[in-house]
């Protein structure tokens, strides 16, 4: 009998620690936006490939699919089922630009492997006793779901509006080659127990780690989701020690140094840049002419080669205002991601000590005093 808890016990651990790796890795790194940047087709290919393979939650999906399949029709129509019902979604939505918090959709997710190791364990019959939902249509609805969360990755990338479609079938074409491959592995991983005679408790402690690394992930997903529908509580408008920051409020009259307008085009993204000296105050203040930006308010230490940067504020919103005092020297400054199918306008505004990386610094210094009185203004295409 220790001879099966005690593995079991290694395979729960292990379970649960690759999904809260994946519950606290939204996102794309920033080589894999440089790849899609530099690359063409194949590039979405195999980053499709590569976010298949390290999406816990999708394997774990996957995983409770095909637990108890043992004919290879079934484990066909299953997972072709799941497949089709992603690939709806991620190429619907994406295409169409539509845009779910990626925290409250990956909870949605979380909940799916949920239900898929519940209905595994027989517990509609068991401990609700009423008769199970019809598997196929479940894994088809949720495949939906799944194809959402893929589609919010996606959308986190610069795509292009000329060739989008084949974008979006690329990176579909690499998430199911990932798939396919991970369930190769799963499927002898399964084989090979199916034949012992642990394999009723493999299978029991299998799909209760999936119950309890499910669980962990939806409350580690709504707690994200927490901090991006209320980041007044957790932004630069807050206090905190690390960083003293202060929101600037309606009432306040600001003589405003310089007026920037920056386009960001369409299902693209920009930056904006200032470098300031450490212990350096400066104010802000910028509004969109329509929807609204996801934006990244951080700031990079000047020598620093690690790739390392201090996120002061990340949302949502077509507006931002506050102070940021500066603890170590380094470009400040802001990323917004435009997803709509049409391009936006931004306005910022600046007051404070800092210098515009948009202006030659060696031309600002030699113009006369006088001539930098007024607040300046200039376009950023």
């Amino acid at each position: 009998m220790l001879s099966i808890i005690k593995p079991s016990r290694w395979l729960l651990a292990i379970i649960i620690t690759l999904i809260a790796t994946q519950a606290f890795a939204h996102g794309m790194s920033e080589a894999e936006k440089q790849a899609i940047i530099e690359g063409g087709n194949l590039r979405y290919l195999g980053i499709g490939a590569t976010h298949m393979l390290t999406g816990y939650d999708h394997l774990a999906f996957v995983f409770g699919i095909i637990f108890f399949l043992t004919k290879f029709k079934d484990i066909v129509k299953y997972v072709t089922a799941f497949t089709v019902g992603h690939s709806i979604t991620l190429i619907i939505a994406t295409f169409n630009a539509i845009q779910i918090n990626y925290f409250l959709i990956d909870a949605v997710i979380a909940l799916s492997v949920c239900y898929i190791a519940f209905q595994n364990l027989d517990g509609f019959r068991k401990y609700l006793n009423v008769k199970s939902p019809n598997m196929l249509a479940m894994i088809f609805g949720l495949g939906l779901i799944h194809g959402l969360g893929l589609s919010t990755r996606l959308q986190e990338l610069p795509l292009s509006a000329d060739n989008l479609l084949m974008n979006i079938i690329s990176f579909n074409v690499g998430i199911e080659l990932g798939q396919i491959s991970a369930l190769a592995l799963m499927l002898l991983l399964i084989a090979a127990f199916r034949k012992s005679q642990q394999f009723p408790a493999f299978s029991k402690t299998s799909n209760y780690a999936l119950v309890l690394a499910g669980a962990f992930l939806f409350l580690s997903q709504m707690h994200g989701f927490q901090h991006t529908a209320n980041a007044d509580e957790f932004a630069v408008n807050g206090k905190t020690a690390e960083l003293p920051a202060v929101n600037l409020g309606n009432k306040q009259k600001i003589d405003w140094k310089d007026t920037v307008l920056v386009t960001i085009p369409a299902r693209s993204e920009k930056e904006y840049k200032l470098r300031l000296a450490k212990g350096a105050t400066f104010k802000y203040s910028w509004i969109t002419d329509k929807d609204e930006l996801y934006f990244d308010f951080h700031g990079e230490p000047t020598g620093d080669t690690t790739g390392y940067f201090k996120s002061f504020q990340k949302s949502t919103d077509s507006r931002s205002t506050g102070s940021l005092t500066t603890y170590f020297e380094g470009t400040h400054g802001w990323y917004w991601k435009n997803a709509s199918s049409y391009p936006v306008n931004i306005t910022l505004k600046l007051s404070g000590e800092y210098q515009r990386l948009d202006i030659d610094a060696d031309s600002l210094q030699k113009s006369p005093p006088k001539e930098r009185k007024s607040p300046s203004r200039m376009t950023i295409e």
